[in-house]
């Protein structure tokens, strides 16, 4: 197994250091465009499914806390397999691996469409997590076998990356389309023809990648603690999120983390470690994947206090404020799209710099929002995710590149965990702070004489008010207020942040 960590661009494994590496013909652009279609499947499941929600709560019968769970579970199973999923592919092969994962899901997305109770529900979406969780590091890991090319890998995992967040984009036309003509379980089984035709199509045109050197055995103890380790942590950011800092989140938390202890001293103990720690070793690597957690943080936070400020402070409806975040999702799939031309003239470190300030300044002008600026924010929003777009294909590219290609598939799975994870403790810790400044300011806001009612439902929450009869005007205005503040907060912070990780990543990266 090689031990060199440090080069910039992948090489085949077969190159010597004064050969180029070979150009991908147009079998791999094919294959390319098969690895395309579950990208773009797991992005749409994802969005299609906020809108199923209502009717299949309905049709079912679910209780508010099986909704969350047939919420939360699918994400869960994929950030708690990710690492192990990586890992295994680059044991059994990659190929293999998306290809039984493929399977897997269509047959869990079958499940989901004819679930007849909620508990069933619940459990097909948690298999369908655990099969997700194959397809993204095996589609990146591939992609590196496809492309040798530094240049033409970099076009290809911008592609990639569209795909997407193109799924972000059309999940809800698609979604209100099936709804409208189909019921609720259609949502589901938009994943079995996509499989079907991966299945049919993979081993013609994916490459099966093997290594010359015979890979050691899964580690079932480091799997174990890898998973356990994840996903209380997972669920504690989540409640905290939704509830508010709790004793359950908090200890799931500390349980999590005390795993995690217990996992990474396993890894340096093993010859053939399910987790590859000497990746942490390159500088390009981990402050790529630092830089990826954090935006993703960011992103994530600020993404949640804008959709709840479009909805609950701007009156819009759910698909309304998803039909207002298509400009944002555009924006991000064209700059991904020419950042590898970028790349040719660019180095990585500028344009990740560069990006990552431009998205900063976007978010900054969430700053002067008020309770009525929708085209401010559309603005700031589409600002902000054009910025974001280039940093983002860069340092995906630089996470793979820095890998040896036997450890590909770990690392496209350590930076699909640090996007789970930087959602998840975006939403918590930034979402924290939008509940802080709302309750600290909706008190000095509320009209004299409020009702105590009022008032009780003003400092529990914005949507507690707006639910609650008798709210006049003056009241509903105030929490308004008060909300859009903290929103501007948050824009702030998340503006600060993204500037302050553009110089660090600069001067991390930059040439010597």
């Amino acid at each position: 197994m090689s031990t060199d960590l440090d080069p910039v661009t992948p090489a085949a494994p077969t190159q010597t250091p004064t050969e180029a590496p070979p150009k991908a013909g147009r079998r791999a652009w094919l294959g390319l465009a098969v690895l395309a279609m579950p990208t773009l499947l797991l992005s749409l499941d994802i969005s299609v499914l906020y809108l199923a929600l209502p009717a299949l709560s309905a049709d079912l019968g679910v209780t508010s806390t099986q909704q969350l769970w047939i919420s939360d579970i699918y994400s869960f199973m994929i950030a708690g397999f990710l690492v192990v999923m990586g890992s295994l592919g680059d044991r059994v092969g990659r190929r293999k691996l998306l290809l039984a994962g493929g399977a897997a899901f269509a047959a869990c997305s079958a499940l989901a469409a004819y679930a007849s109770s909620p508990e069933m529900l619940i459990v097909s979406r948690a298999l369908l997590g655990i099969a997700g969780a194959t397809l993204m590091p095996s589609t990146m890991a591939l992609i590196r076998t496809l492309f040798p090319d530094p240049a033409q890998m970099a076009v290809a995992l911008s592609i990639w990356f569209s795909c997407f967040m193109g799924g972000m984009t059309i999940g809800p036309l698609v979604g209100g389309v099936l709804l409208e003509h189909f019921w609720w379980g259609s949502a589901f089984l938009l994943g079995v023809p996509v499989m079907v035709l991966l299945l049919v199509l993979g081993p013609v045109l994916l490459p099966e990648h093997r290594e010359d050197t015979a890979p050691g055995r899964l580690d079932l103890a480091s799997a174990g603690l890898c998973v356990a380790a994840i996903l209380p942590v997972i669920y504690g950011l989540k409640e905290i999120a939704r509830d508010g800092v709790s004793i359950g989140a908090v200890v799931a938390m500390a349980a999590g983390l005390a795993l995690g202890v217990a996992f990474v001293r396993r890894q340096r103990r093993l010859a053939d470690p399910l987790l590859d720690l000497r990746l942490f070793a390159n500088r390009r690597f981990t402050v790529s994947l630092t830089a990826f957690l954090l935006t993703g943080v960011v992103m994530a936070g600020v993404s949640f206090a804008a959709a709840q400020y479009m909805q609950l402070v701007l009156g819009l409806s759910p698909l309304e404020a998803g039909l207002w975040l298509i400009p944002s999702n555009v924006a991000m799939v064209a700059a991904t799209l020419i950042a590898p031309r970028l790349l040719q003239r660019h180095q990585a470190a500028d344009l990740l710099a560069g990006g990552l300030a431009v998205s900063g300044a976007g978010l900054l002008l969430l700053t002067l929002a008020g309770t009525d600026s929708l085209g401010l924010q559309v603005t700031a929003m589409t600002v902000a995710a054009a910025g974001i777009g280039v940093p983002m294909a860069v340092v995906t590219n630089l996470i793979l590149a820095a890998a040896p290609p036997e450890r590909a598939g770990s690392a496209a799975s350590l930076s699909e965990t640090a996007g789970e994870f930087g959602i998840a403790l975006g939403i918590a810790s930034l979402g924290s702070v939008t509940i802080a400044v709302y309750s600290g300011r909706v008190g000095e806001l509320l009209p004299a004489g409020t009702p105590s009612s009022l008032t009780a439902a003003a400092q529990e929450s914005l949507a507690a008010v707006t639910s609650a009869d008798g709210a006049g005007a003056a009241v509903l205005e105030a929490a308004r207020t008060a909300f859009t503040s903290g929103f501007n907060v948050v824009g702030g912070i998340g503006g600060a942040v993204l500037l302050l990780v553009a110089v660090v990543a600069r001067l991390a990266l930059r040439e010597k």
